[in-house]
């Protein structure tokens, strides 16, 4: 196994728009850089990408799971790209 697995959400802002991104990963600095070069997942292509989030788990059921979660949790994504994105102060 290479490594933990890694649960992310990165971030892009592009014509003053956020998105966020959730997935998975063994090698998290491989996997941003895909994303970034436009081999990632087909809805993260044309923009650029920075990590706003991670969490590391054992296995990878226990990922999968996680990042099922985080990609139903709108409210805590939406935090994360007014804090790190939009400059905006989050309590």
């Amino acid at each position: 196994m290479a490594g933990p697995c890694l649960v992310y959400i990165l971030g892009s802002l592009k014509d003053g728009v956020a998105r966020t991104y959730v997935g998975w990963t063994n090698d998290l600095e491989k996997r941003l850089a895909a994303h970034n070069a436009g081999t990632g997942a087909k809805s993260t292509r044309g923009r650029q990408w920075l990590v706003l989030y991670t969490e590391s788990f054992k296995t990878r059921g226990e990922a999968m799971s996680r990042e099922w979660h985080l990609k139903r949790d709108r409210a805590f994504r939406k935090r994360l790209s007014d804090r790190y994105l939009m400059n905006e102060t989050v309590d």
